[in-house]
């Protein structure tokens, strides 16, 4: 994909998956700051620049945070809503905290982003947003219930967004992945199948796709990428 010039910001950016998107990104031209909960390390995503320390669920630290990003920018044409965290824990025996917890970091870190980056967004001829749900939105299983209900409020997030900013013509979609295949799966699941995962770099090929402008008439979409899971 040709992103040249794009002005770009990545959530949970030096994470598995944001990293993967940032360095992606960065690849095919887009100009990329990735915002993170973790502190700015030596060890950025290449060709990435990034902001770190940050509480996102935080309105008005997002808010410092994405000024500072759209400054060293020069303005903004994409947010990428990557910023997440997940428990496995049945609903008798897990804690109320860990629903609180989802939703702050899993959703709330979504929409305080939005809310920072929309005035921004407003003065771009080509932009868009890309949010990270998950495949258990839709159908969840055991275990999965405070992680698959924070990643539904994504999920509704965006069709809202996008119904909200059709007419701004700034395009709204989220990718609802399966198991990425991250080294912290690998940890916690060492027996399956990890072929059948989804690879970051899948995923970050189909964020660069919906930021491209033959992706500029898809807007409200929850797109499974799964995999073979």
């Amino acid at each position: 994909m040709d992103l040249q010039s794009l002005r770009v910001i990545v959530t949970g950016g030096t994470g598995a998956l944001g990293r993967a998107v940032a360095e992606t990104l960065a690849a095919a031209g887009a100009r990329v700051v990735a915002l993170d909960h973790a502190p700015a390390t030596t060890d950025a995503p290449a060709g990435v620049q990034v902001i770190g320390g940050i509480d996102l669920a935080d309105g008005d630290a997002a808010g410092r945070a994405v000024a500072q990003a759209a400054d060293l920018l020069g303005g903004l044409d994409a947010l990428i809503n990557i910023a997440g965290g997940f428990r496995w824990e049945t609903v008798q025996d897990g804690s109320l905290d860990s629903w609180d917890l989802l939703y702050r970091t899993n959703l709330r870190t979504a929409v305080a982003a939005t809310r920072a980056a929309l005035p921004l967004l407003r003065q771009s001829a080509r932009a868009s947003i890309v949010n990270i749900g998950a495949a258990g939105a839709l159908k969840a299983g055991t275990g999965m219930g405070a992680y698959a209900a924070s990643k539904a409020g994504v999920a509704k997030l965006t069709e809202a967004l996008a119904d909200e900013l059709k007419d701004a013509g700034i395009t709204v979609n989220a990718l609802l992945p399966s198991i990425i295949d991250t080294p912290a799966n690998r940890r916690d699941m060492p027996d399956a199948d990890f072929a059948r995962w989804v690879a970051p770099a899948q995923l970050a090929g189909t964020v660069a796709f919906l930021l491209s402008e033959p992706a500029r008439a898809i807007t409200g979409a929850l797109i499974p990428v799964t995999g073979r899971v």
